[in-house]
């Protein structure tokens, strides 16, 4: 009888401590890491903390009637800090990997996303595009210098035929070089109409150069045209991840973006932040950017009628969840929420809102 009323009265301790571990665990304020990473959190104009991960997070909160307050860290404390215990949940764009989930725990996923290409606005091809090369200024510049070169072939042509052929260079200064100019065009051109000939041996010697000097010039001049147009209307040249290998890209140093490229042996230029990278492929200094779609999506938006095209191809896959410290009492109620609140079609409208449509 007195083992019997032992057993109950431990059971009964045991019982009350857990009820106890349990008010505290809903009672206990928790400690919320983040880093800014725009626009899974960042702050607003009135320096309250919004984002992505942010909205989410509140959603999951207030589910659970839980108090929390946000503890503002870098990425690497906020690793260090889930790994040790000192946060109770790290809310960001924390991709999973097996690495960081031996040292600490997951919730559910709530984002899926990878690597994309960033590349120049094409406005499209066709004939707009070569009629937008055939009005550049390279092209005008040739033009120019192929009429110059006309005109100095017909004047030396006139200065030698205009007293001995007057019949066909003769009368003014302006008329006999307009016909000398003439003859030089449709000969270049190989058009030769016979309406025009020098007569004296100087002005056929002039015109012997000048007709196998016009085969080189018209060669020429034709394979300036069609590498104008050519490259106008394939500007872009990268349409997926198969097409980097040739150029160079940009990307963030110490990132899955950068070890991407490297691995593949990629030309990549290096910049300090994604803004930086981005406008150097405005500025034409690299070809294209690569970096998390989701990332680059926000950041394209704040470059307004400039910004790039981000090409549909998604290589390279990651999935971003919450952190919490191994065997967190905390971790399968948060994982529950994810669930929910991402099934949901609010979810779409938090996306649509930091990412566009």
């Amino acid at each position: 009888m007195l083992h019997n009323r032992c057993v109950i009265v431990i059971l009964a301790l045991l019982l009350s401590l857990s009820f106890q571990t349990s008010a505290q665990t809903q009672s206990t304020t928790m400690r919320v890491g983040i880093t800014q990473v725009p626009p899974f959190v960042m702050t607003n104009e009135e320096g309250e903390w919004e984002g992505i991960s942010i909205d989410l997070w509140r959603t999951i909160a207030e589910e659970l009637e839980q108090e929390y307050e946000f503890v503002e860290l870098s990425f690497d404390q906020l690793l260090q800090s889930v790994e040790s215990g000192n946060v109770d949940v790290a809310v960001g764009a924390l991709t999973m990997t097996a690495d960081r989930e031996s040292r600490f725990d997951f919730a559910h996923p709530f984002y899926q996303t990878g690597l994309s290409i960033g590349v120049p606005h094409n406005p499209g091809g066709g004939l707009w595009q070569s009629l937008r090369a055939l009005f550049s200024w390279q092209f005008a510049s040739l033009i120019a210098s192929l009429g110059l070169l006309l005109l100095v072939v017909g004047v030396l042509l006139w200065l030698v035929e205009r007293r001995r052929n007057p019949e066909q260079f003769g009368g003014t200064p302006i008329e006999g070089i307009g016909s000398s100019f003439w003859w030089a065009a449709v000969t270049m051109t190989t058009v030769g109409y016979g309406d025009k000939a020098p007569t004296s041996l100087p002005g056929r010697l002039i015109a012997l150069v000048w007709m196998f000097a016009g085969l080189i010039m018209v060669a020429s001049f034709t394979a300036a045209i069609t590498s104008s147009l050519t490259v106008s209307n394939l500007q872009r040249q990268i349409e997926g991840p198969q097409d980097l290998p040739g150029n160079i890209v940009a990307t963030i140093a110490n990132t899955a973006s950068e070890r991407h490229l490297r691995e593949e042996r990629i030309r990549r230029e290096t910049y300090p932040d994604l803004t930086s990278a981005m406008q150097a492929v405005l500025n034409g200094e690299v070809d294209a950017v690569v970096y998390d779609r989701a990332l680059m999506q926000y950041r394209n938006q704040q470059f307004g009628n400039q910004r790039l095209d981000i090409l549909p191809a998604v290589f390279e896959q990651q999935l971003y969840a919450f952190a919490l410290p191994s065997d967190s009492p905390y971790r399968a109620a948060i994982a529950q929420q994810v669930l929910q609140a991402t099934e949901s079609p609010e979810w779409q409208a938090v996306l649509q809102r930091y990412l566009g449509r």
